[in-house]
């Protein structure tokens, strides 16, 4: 190895801020004499920028840490390798099952947001299930910062440095609770829903609480009180511009959800981080990933939800799809059943645990027959609501191993997963949320939604997540969330595709950028979904 590639890989690593051990060295070298000449500068850097997202005990950089970078570089061309070799000798087929990666919600990595620095850090210490006081408290400050932030840079809140010319919303600067004291004239402000005396409700964000009035309709300065799409429910976090009445009382004029970021744009800033929990890819990853996906057009998942298996009908309807699919020339590459896996729910007065195991081995009997879809498809259960598990507290962890063992007998590739289920395949992220969040939605709402601009209800949850960057923001008295694990369900940066698994009709909508779609109850009207993620293109289908 020539001398003067060793100063090059010491230079590069001063530059970065890194000291190398001797053997740490020797590992680098070994690795860029992989390439050739011309390419070796280039892995190099390559080898460096992903060493930069590993956690390092101090600048000092040893052998151990620079293996660890090796070895996922290594793995990583791999299989992309096996991608293109696939690809090439089977231009029709589905790309390889490795390109489809499943990420449990308890396996998500926890970011918090430092205002002070206006940066995101990695949580690096133990996240036990039964939190303490202090874990609740940061559940509602780190959903409220994580808006916040992303507040802040939109064009008509950011602060003006200088007296430039205002936009047509005019001066939307966003101003602390704790400031509306003594002042008049009208403010905008950033709070959470909350009711904290019986029938008033307040506005609440990290300074103070304003209590505001949200059932009166009223004329004020000669403009009617507005409210923008979406479900306004205790929980929520709202952006209002409002005046300050002498009774104390904030008087809203115009209420909505804060606004959405562009998923490119809060990549940009995450300065690395992975919210996602797929591990951070480089700009040319991407790219090359990207390619992948667009020749990846016969790639499909078939998503099924409310799969009863004490059903006998149903049954008999899975039956038939797995028939179809069987004898089509590209089978799926992805199945996904989606609970409620029983028509009753499995609670303390549920006493046929062994019987639904025996179910879960029927169905994997049902799925083994068909050769086809066996040998070259994948599947992913994902509990419901009122499926076996320790309580209908959110994240839900994956189903009993005593329930699935004989299942899994039959298909031994079968993954179990939890509640919310996320899945990046190849560039795309998807999540899964099996929840009857529409109806729930409903009976939480404190007011009627807007109908300016859709009457659509499914439209309307689809906003209130997407602008809250929250699965599920509802009280935690109407829905519990793991204090610890509440960032779980965060949808930032914005996914590509959402699928809600929910019990009200199927419907597709897209949002924003963001595909939306409901596959409908199988086991009551016998809806699902094919999905194609290359053109994230959704085929509503039934029975």
């Amino acid at each position: 190895m020539s001398a003067s590639l060793r100063k090059k890989v010491q230079r590069k690593c001063k530059i970065r801020g890194y000291s190398l051990k001797v053997d740490a060295l020797d590992e680098i070298l070994s690795f860029a004499s992989r390439f050739p000449d011309s390419d070796s500068d280039e892995a190099i850097d390559l080898l460096l920028d992903r060493l930069h997202y590993q956690t390092l005990k101090s600048s000092i950089v040893d052998k151990d840490a620079v293996r660890a970078v090796v070895s996922l570089l290594l793995d990583a061309e791999a299989a992309v390798d096996g991608d293109d070799e696939a690809s090439a000798a089977a231009p029709n087929g589905p790309v390889s099952p490795s390109s489809i990666r499943v990420i449990d919600a308890f396996l998500v990595p926890k970011l918090r947001y430092d205002s002070i620095k206006k940066l995101f850090y990695e949580h690096t210490g133990s996240l036990p299930i039964h939190g303490d006081a202090s874990a609740k408290a940061a559940l509602y400050r780190d959903r409220f910062l994580l808006l916040f932030q992303r507040l802040t840079r939109d064009q008509h809140f950011s602060k003006r440095a200088f007296d430039s010319e205002m936009s047509h919303f005019g001066n939307c600067e966003i101003s602390p609770i704790q400031s509306l004291v003594g002042q008049t004239g009208r403010r905008w402000v950033m709070g959470l829903i909350s009711q904290l005396e019986d029938d008033h409700f307040y506005l609440e964000d990290l300074t103070a609480s304003v209590e505001i009035n949200l059932y009166s309709v009223t004329i004020f300065f000669d403009k009617q009180y507005k409210i923008t799409t979406g479900f306004f429910a205790e929980n929520t976090i709202v952006v209002a511009e409002g005046e300050m009445r002498v009774e104390g009382i904030f008087q809203v004029i115009t209420c909505g959800f804060p606004p959405l970021e562009d998923r490119e744009k809060s990549l940009k800033l995450l300065a690395g981080h992975d919210f996602f929990g797929s591990s951070v890819l480089t700009k040319e990853e991407t790219l090359r990933l990207a390619e992948l996906e667009k020749k990846a057009v016969n790639d499909m998942f078939v998503i099924i939800s409310d799969m009863w298996l004490d059903n006998e009908e149903a049954m008999g309807k899975l039956t038939t799809v797995l028939d179809v699919f069987e004898n089509e020339e590209v089978v799926p590459s992805l199945f996904v059943f989606m609970g409620n896996f029983s028509s009753h729910p499995c609670n303390l007065s549920f006493h046929s645990f062994s019987t639904l195991r025996s179910q879960f081995g029927k169905l994997g009997h049902i799925i083994g027959m068909h050769q086809r879809l066996k040998e070259n498809s994948r599947f992913l259960f994902i509990p419901g609501p009122d499926d076996a598990g320790p309580s209908k507290v959110l994240p839900r962890c994956a189903l009993p191993k005593y329930l699935t063992e004989e299942l899994q007998n039959h298909i031994p590739n079968a993954i179990f997963s939890s509640n919310p289920c996320r899945i990046k395949f190849l560039s795309q992220e998807i999540v899964f949320f099996r929840e009857d969040l529409l109806y729930r939605m409903r009976r939480s709402c404190l007011m009627p939604p807007s109908t300016e601009e859709t009457e659509d209800s499914f439209e309307h949850l689809v906003a209130t997540i997407t602008h809250q960057s929250h699965l599920c923001p509802l009280p935690l008295v109407v829905q519990p969330i793991i204090w610890n694990y509440d960032h779980a369900l965060y949808l930032y940066p914005t996914p590509h595709t959402i699928v809600l698994g929910d019990r009200s009709k199927q419907k597709a909508f897209k949002y924003t950028g963001i595909t939306c779609f409901n596959p409908g109850s199988f086991s009551s009207d016998g809806t699902f979904v094919a999905y194609r993620p290359c053109s994230q293109e959704v085929e509503l289908s039934a029975l």
